[in-house]
């Protein structure tokens, strides 16, 4: 697996956030090393302290990659 500093920084806007389940749900943008195109999706979260403060609407850069074959979000920052 890529470390968190390989992965590409995506744009994304926090939907929902979980703190019970430890998932947040995004709108992305493509997530190259997932093939994936830009969507809605739920996220489980690598550390739950990722999701300290943060709430519906926040604008984020974040990195995710595939653990344990499960969509898992690795990092998360505020965007600019």
């Amino acid at each position: 697996a890529a470390a968190s500093g390989e992965l590409p920084q995506v744009e994304a806007e926090v939907r929902r956030v979980n703190t019970r389940a430890n998932t947040v749900s995004l709108r992305h943008g493509p997530i190259p090393n997932l093939d994936m195109p830009p969507m809605t999706m739920t996220f489980k979260v690598s550390d739950p302290a990722l999701l300290e403060g943060l709430k519906a609407g926040d604008k984020v850069n974040v990195t995710i990659n595939r653990v344990d074959g499960e969509y898992t979000l690795m990092s998360l920052e505020p965007r600019q």
